[in-house]
This record gives C-alpha cells, sequence and structure tokens, in this order.
C-alpha cells in the first residue's frame, strides 16, 4: 500500500513539474497565414521557461535562442525570398508549435484614425470590391482598437487570407494600397491595419518620442494630469456606484426596476496610449514601411503638428531600428466651397504634412480632389490606395521613371507685377485638369474634366491682403497676377477647407495646396 502511495506522489509531482513548465508562446502578430518581409532580416520572438533553448526552422534555416531572465526570446533569420505557403516549427524542450500558411513577400503596417479604420464595405462600389477579394496571397491583420498607459508586448488578433468575407472590415485604403503592390510587383502582401477613429498623432507617439520635442513637453503634461483626472473621476464613480447600490436594492425591495447603474469614465485617449497598445506591440515585426492617413484630429493645432508629425515618424523609425519608409494622405477637401478668402486651419495642416516630405523615405498622396463636401469620411478610398502605391513603387521599388506625384511647389520669382511658380513633379507637364479618367471612383462632387482656366490662385502684396488672381500656364511654371496687386509678394494656392483648384500634370495627379509666404494670418 506504501509502495502504491509512493507511485501516486511521483506521479502528482511530475504533472505538477509539468504543469509549471510554460509551453513557447509566439506573438498574435507571428501565426498561421501570417506575411514575412522578403531581402530583410525577419525577427522572430516570444515567450518560454527563463533559461530554455527555443529553435525556430523555416525552410533551410535552423536558428536557436535561450530565454532570457525576463522569460523572453528573440532570433533573427537571414532574409528570405518570395514564396510560399510554407510552414515554420518552433520548438521549446517541452512543446512544438507549427506555424502553418506563411507567404514571404511584402509587409505594410497601415494606420490613422477614422479615414485609414474605413473599411472597404463602406466605400465605393463596395459590392463589387468585395466581390472580386479573392485574392489568396494579400493576409490582413487588424489590430484591435485599444489604448494603454504602459507599452503592451502583444494584441488579440489573427491573420486571415483576403476572401470577400474578410476584407469587408479590412480598411478600405489599406486593401486598395496592397492589393495594388500585390498586382505590380506579383508577390504576396501582408497589411496590418492599426487604426483609430477620431485620433490625434501624439496618442500614436512614444513617451520617448514626444520627449525628445521641448515644444512638445506641454502634450507630456496633458499625459500626467490625466492620472490626475482618472483619480477623480474614479472617486466620483465610487461614490456614485454606493449610492446606486442603495437605490437598486431599494427598487428591488419594492418590486421595481432599478436605476441605470451610473458609468465609470475611462480616459482612454491620452497622449501615448494607442503607441503603447497598437503599435509598441508590431515594432519587432518587419515591414517594408507604413501607409498613414490622419490629421483631422489635430486640425486645430496646425502649427504644432510642424514639429507632431515628423517626430512621430521619426519615433517609429527609432523603434522599429531602421527608417521605415512612410507613406501619407493629404487631407482631403471637406465642407462646402466658400467665396471668400480667409484663414484655412485645415490648408495649415495640409502645410504641415506637405513640409514633412523634407523628411527621407517619405511620399505624400495629394487627395484634395476626391473629398466630399457632406462627409469628412469620403467613399473614394480606392484612388487614396492607388495613389499611396504609385509612392511606393518609386520611393521604396525603385520604380524611377514612374511619376507618382502630383505638382508641388518649389520657388518663386516676383517681377514686373507677376509671379512665377516653379514646381516639381510636373511629370509630362502641368494642366488644367483633371484629365479624363484622373479620377476613378467618384464622389459625384469631384471636378470634372474641360474646366478653361485654372482657378484657386490668390496673390498678395506687402500689405498680405490676398486677392483672387489670375493663372496661366507658360511651360513649367504658373504665371500668377491680378491688376488690384501692383508689386506681388505671395501666392497661395487652395488654400481652405474646400477649395476649387485644378492644376494637374498629364498624368492626372493633382497640385498640392500651398503658400509661398509663412504670415501668421
Amino acid at each position: 500500500m506504501q509502495r502504491v502511495i509512493r507511485v501516486v506522489r511521483v506521479i502528482a509531482l511530475a504533472l505538477t513539474a509539468a504543469a509549471t513548465r510554460a509551453d513557447v508562446k509566439l506573438p498574435a502578430v507571428i501565426g498561421d497565414n501570417m506575411v514575412l518581409q522578403q531581402n530583410a532580416p525577419v525577427t522572430i520572438w516570444g515567450w518560454a521557461d527563463v533559461g530554455e533553448k527555443v529553435t525556430v526552422t523555416i525552410g533551410e534555416q535552423k536558428v536557436s535562442a535561450t530565454t532570457g531572465e525576463d522569460g523572453k526570446w528573440k532570433l533573427q533569420l537571414e532574409p528570405l525570398t518570395a514564396d510560399g505557403p510554407v510552414e515554420m516549427t518552433v520548438a521549446g524542450k517541452n512543446s512544438i508549435t507549427a506555424v502553418k500558411n506563411i507567404l514571404i513577400g511584402e509587409v505594410w503596417i497601415c494606420s490613422g484614425q477614422s479615414n485609414m479604420a474605413w473599411t472597404v464595405r463602406q466605400c465605393k462600389s463596395a459590392d463589387e470590391e468585395i466581390k472580386t477579394a479573392n485574392l489568396p496571397k494579400i493576409r490582413l491583420f487588424t489590430v484591435p482598437r485599444k489604448s494603454a498607459e504602459t507599452p503592451r508586448d502583444n494584441v488579440a488578433a489573427r491573420w486571415n487570407v483576403c476572401t470577400p468575407n474578410t476584407v469587408r472590415r479590412f480598411s478600405g485604403v489599406g486593401f486598395f494600397f496592397g492589393r495594388a503592390i500585390h498586382k505590380k510587383l506579383g508577390v504576396p502582401v501582408g497589411l496590418i491595419n492599426t487604426s483609430y477613429g477620431g485620433t490625434a498623432a501624439e496618442l500614436w507617439t512614444s513617451e520617448q518620442g514626444l520627449a525628445a520635442e521641448p515644444s512638445l513637453k506641454e502634450l507630456l503634461d496633458a499625459y500626467t494630469k490625466r492620472g490626475d483626472r482618472q483619480a477623480a473621476s474614479d472617486a466620483r464613480y465610487k461614490t456614485a456606484l454606493a449610492k446606486w447600490e442603495t437605490a437598486a436594492a431599494a427598487a428591488k425591495a419594492a418590486g421595481k426596476k432599478p436605476p441605470r447603474k451610473p458609468r465609470h469614465y475611462k480616459y482612454s485617449r491620452f497622449p501615448t496610449g494607442l503607441y503603447n497598445a497598437m503599435i509598441a506591440p508590431l515594432i519587432q515585426f518587419r515591414v517594408a514601411g507604413a501607409i498613414w492617413y490622419q490629421g483631422e484630429a489635430n486640425a486645430g493645432r496646425a502649427a504644432q503638428y510642424d514639429t507632431l508629425f515628423p517626430a512621430m515618424i521619426k519615433d517609429w523609425r527609432a523603434k522599429w531600428g531602421y527608417e521605415i519608409p512612410f507613406l501619407f494622405a493629404q487631407l482631403a477637401n471637406f465642407r462646402d466651397h466658400k467665396p471668400e478668402l480667409a484663414p484655412s486651419k485645415w490648408a495649415r495642416l495640409r502645410e504641415a504634412q506637405l513640409k514633412t516630405l523634407a523628411l527621407p523615405k517619405t511620399g505624400m498622396a495629394v487627395i484634395i480632389d476626391i473629398g466630399e463636401a457632406r462627409s469628412i469620411h469620403p467613399i473614394n478610398k480606392q484612388d487614396v490606395g492607388s495613389r499611396l502605391a504609385l509612392a511606393a513603387r518609386a520611393i521604396v521599388y525603385g520604380e524611377k521613371t514612374i511619376v507618382y506625384s502630383g505638382p508641388i511647389y518649389r520657388s518663386m520669382k516676383a517681377d514686373g507685377g507677376k509671379i512665377t511658380l516653379t514646381f516639381d513633379h510636373v511629370g509630362g507637364g502641368l494642366i488644367i485638369g483633371p484629365p479624363e479618367g484622373a479620377i476613378t471612383a467618384g464622389p459625384e462632387e469631384a471636378p470634372k474634366p474641360g474646366a478653361e482656366k485654372l482657378v484657386g490662385f490668390a496673390i498678395a502684396g506687402p500689405d498680405q491682403k490676398f486677392v483672387w488672381a489670375s493663372a496661366k500656364i507658360v511651360g513649367n511654371t504658373i504665371v500668377v497676377s491680378s491688376d488690384q496687386v501692383k508689386a506681388p509678394v505671395a501666392v497661395r494656392y487652395g488654400w481652405a477647407r474646400n477649395p476649387t483648384c485644378n492644376l494637374y500634370n498629364k498624368e492626372g495627379l493633382p497640385a498640392s495646396p500651398f503658400r509661398t509666404n509663412d504670415w501668421e494670418k
């Protein structure tokens, strides 16, 4: 009998020891159906017992790492070439995990606020786009909308093969961009949608990224004060909850409906919060670059965006550990057209975006012609995605001869009552646009071909008072003048929330709004 008891104890101890051993674990972004970045070192990481040896095998590569005191392990694979599907095994001392249906290709982050979050089913021609989305070599990963006070190391999500069912709720801009890249390059494409409506850029920037810019200290101060506001909110909730519990008990005793339970308000949108929850878990995953559609939430602080937006890009690059290409959509037109000339916060935000092109490996899709007066969420996301893809083809994939941008203001020269403007990205030449077929997916109010004169230009003298101007194409320049301004010193183009403007290049890409001055008003 004693021998039986000893055997039972040995078995129990063995089972207990086995239970305390942790299986090797992987982050959600490393899983079935994923795409790994081609032609670059790829990091694989996860968790296991302290001191445990973990071996990753994919193709002919077999690489090992040992878990540190923090329970984490990390290793690097040699560059892979476009391929798939393939399988990867991750083996520890007590478990083997097989990651299946992996493709090797191009991986892109798709981030920003609601216009990036806007789903395919909400876009123009949604039924047709969804029906034709059987694209097994495109893979989709959507990060849940979360905020956190400290950086997280994982998310609750999974990779999906692109089908009509899975694409419906995926980012429209992300999908149309990825589809264009897949069609052009002929390789698998992985798209990581990490976007959240109504959010400002400081939420997507780490604490270190904000601290690196002295002028952004006020944003960090707001983060600190948020803790005080949350504590006060928690105290109010505790008091209200106690009152509600008493009232609910009384109502129940009297056979009545209890009052509504008080809401516990959480300050979920604060500087660094979305970086912590929605970017930090991804930064070890190798990507080809990022696309970004955001700015509406920062338009009220457009001058600050001059510093904030580049700071965010630099921050992401520092975290990823290499200079990831960063492509972004400039704000679209929105609200009613107004005939009067006036300051514009949205125009100023577009200027801040334009200035950000000074950073290397950046590109901008101008979409001043495809917004909607009645909606901050224009449904033509096809052209946004395709214009971002043009930038990727030139900046990331080395297509030297492609025209990927509309005209961008370069310089001006005032002479004899006129100002002559020169531009980059004139392509085949400057035109009054748009040309036929330039806008592929509406909206109905988008500019139509056939206009006879350039519009959207204003001119001012030393008094800084702008008036509408006459503008003519002369070769690859624009000559601007007005009888009301004898000695002009500055020009603005498309300087409004929803401007009427029609300068394009022959390739069908619109010119970015701009101003030649830096006056405060």
